[in-house]
């Protein structure tokens, strides 16, 4: 193997490929993505909405920490509402954890079939983990305990890889990952003992960047969202491209952020041809007509 991890995605131009035809003729594929985790009160937040008071670290954290359970309370039910109320099916990126901490939720998703991906076992950076393939088995296990069925998808906490990561992830049955946002459609990835499909995942519709880093007004998911999907749909009309959209419960979910993410749904669904799948069922497709 290439010592550069770079070298795992060799470079493809999106105008070389051979055409692809989508499912029921449709033209483009949009893709779901809601992130469920788990924050641990007696450790330091993953991010933060309020500075620590006078500079000094706070442990326990609580006011970070109920800013983000406010949206395993409250925030992930206004999604799951303006989903099923679409007839959209998302992925849902879950820690492991969350099926012994948060199991209403877990419960909640299968219910509606909603497909059920890796994203850790906790809430932290994979390239700091001790024993990564101890910990993303600990993860594949636990949700397959729970949900009677392993994960073959896989985002990893903040999108963190090292230049192990992926041949971990394909040792423990992994078959599609969204760490590598590089490409408008599936791309293959080189791994051992098998290769692993990088599915389309975003940092561009994705809450974390748009209203925490960014700081952007509430309905920038909406007039973004807006924008990226007309110019895919056109684009789509030639070489047909993957939209996804990326969703936290505790950012999206709250009361000022909800209204625009499901005008944002009513808007895509109101297109004949898109189609809205999951991260395995868009995996599926690709491989059909394009083996590696």
């Amino acid at each position: 193997m290439n010592p550069l991890i770079s070298a795992r995605a060799p470079y493809s131009a999106i105008v070389d490929r051979p055409s692809l035809k989508l499912p029921g003729n449709g033209r483009m594929l949009v893709w779901l993505i809601v992130n469920v985790e788990h924050w641990s009160i007696e450790r330091a937040m993953p991010r933060t909405v309020l500075s620590p008071p006078m500079g000094q670290p706070l442990l326990p954290d609580v006011p970070n920490w109920a800013w983000h359970e406010y949206g395993m309370r409250v925030g992930f039910w206004r999604i799951y509402d303006a989903l099923n109320q679409r007839g959209i099916v998302p992925t849902m990126a879950t820690n492991g954890i969350v099926c012994e901490s948060y199991p209403r939720i877990v419960e909640s998703a299968l219910k509606k079939d909603w497909e059920i991906m890796g994203h850790g076992f906790v809430q932290g950076p994979m390239h700091k983990l001790e024993n990564q393939q101890e910990a993303i088995q600990q993860t594949v296990d636990t949700i397959q305990r729970f949900c009677g069925k392993a994960p073959v998808g896989w985002e990893s906490p903040g999108l963190t890889e090292n230049d192990q990561t992926l041949d971990c992830l394909s040792k423990s049955g992994i078959e599609y990952v969204a760490d590598w946002v590089l490409d408008d459609q599936p791309v293959w990835l080189q791994a051992q003992p098998k290769p692993v499909l990088s599915v389309p995942y975003t940092v561009e519709l994705n809450d974390i960047p748009m209203m925490l880093l960014q700081q952007n007004r509430s309905e920038e998911m909406l007039l973004r969202g807006i924008d990226q999907f007309e110019r895919l749909w056109q684009e789509s009309e030639t070489i047909p491209r993957v939209m996804a959209i990326s969703v936290h419960p505790y950012v999206t979910g709250v009361a000022h952020r909800i209204g625009y993410f499901e005008k944002l749904l009513d808007h895509i669904q109101s297109r004949a041809g898109v189609v809205i799948q999951t991260g395995e069922q868009i995996s599926n497709w690709y491989r059909a007509q394009v083996p590696y």
